[in-house]
C-alpha cells in the first residue's frame, strides 16, 4: 500500500472519481427514506424519495406526443371530426333511367302506328283468264285487289258454286305494292255442260264480295 496518498500535493485516486447519476430505474432503493452518501471527498448525492424525483431519467417509459407550432386545439378538433359522407343519388337516378326511356320509346312507337296510314283497298275484280273450259281442263280464276300501296295483310276465302269452299288464305303486301292477284284453280271432269259461279270473299282490310261466271262444256 502506498504511504504517499496523505502527502500533500500527491496524487490521489480520489483526484479522478466523479459521482455519475443513474436513472431511478437502474437503482434498487430501499424502502426507507436513508440518505445514500457517497464516502471521500466527492460530492454527495442525494438519491432520497423526494429529491430522487427531480433527477432526469435516462429514459421514459410510455408515449409522448407533440405538435408542432399553429396547431391549436380548434384546429385538431376540426381534423378529428370526419364530416357525413353526402349520399350518392346519380346510381338512384340511372337506374330508373332506363326504364323511363323505354316507356317512352314503346309510347312513340303505339302513337307513330296509330299515326301511320293503314292499309286501304281501293278496288276488288275478278274473272277466268278461260271462260269456257273444256273436257277436263283447269279454269284459272283471277281475282284482282287494288290498295294505296301500304305495306299489310289481305285475308280473303273462295267459294263455288259447287258447294265447296276453301280456308281462309292470307296474302301480305310489301310497301308500294298496289295491286295482289288471288289464284284460283277448278278443275272440271266429265260429259255435258255446267254452269259455274266462283266468287271471292275478301275479309280484311275490308270485306268486299266479287264473283265471275264461267260455262263448262264436254260433248
Amino acid at each position: 500500500m502506498n504511504d504517499n496518498y496523505g502527502a500533500p500535493g500527491a496524487h490521489s485516486p480520489d483526484d479522478d472519481y466523479s459521482a455519475t447519476v443513474l436513472g431511478s430505474h437502474w437503482i434498487q432503493r430501499p424502502d426507507s427514506s436513508d440518505t445514500l452518501a457517497l464516502t471521500g471527498s466527492s460530492p454527495t448525492v442525494a438519491l432520497s424519495g423526494t429529491e430522487a424525483g427531480a433527477v432526469a431519467p435516462d429514459r421514459v417509459e410510455g408515449t409522448l406526443m407533440r405538435f408542432g407550432p399553429g396547431v391549436n386545439a380548434d384546429t385538431m378538433r376540426r381534423v378529428a371530426v370526419t364530416p357525413a359522407a353526402v349520399p350518392v343519388r346519380r346510381r338512384t337516378w340511372r337506374r330508373h333511367a332506363l326504364p323511363a326511356v323505354v316507356l317512352l320509346a314503346v309510347v312513340a312507337l303505339l302513337l307513330w302506328h296509330r299515326s301511320a296510314p293503314s292499309l286501304g283497298v281501293e278496288s276488288v275484280a275478278v274473272a277466268a283468264v278461260t271462260p269456257s273450259p273444256g273436257c277436263d281442263e283447269t279454269a284459272d280464276i283471277t281475282g284482282v285487289v287494288t290498295t294505296n300501296g301500304v305495306p299489310g295483310e289481305l285475308t280473303y276465302r273462295w267459294v263455288r258454286s259447287d258447294g265447296t269452299s276453301s280456308d281462309v288464305l292470307h296474302e301480305d303486301l310489301t310497301r308500294h305494292q298496289k295491286q295482289a292477284e288471288l289464284h284460283l284453280l277448278w278443275t272440271f271432269q266429265g260429259d255435258g255442260s255446267y254452269a259455274a259461279r266462283a266468287e271471292l270473299h275478301l275479309l280484311s282490310p275490308v270485306r268486299r264480295t266479287v264473283s265471275t261466271k264461267l260455262t263448262y262444256h264436254c260433248p
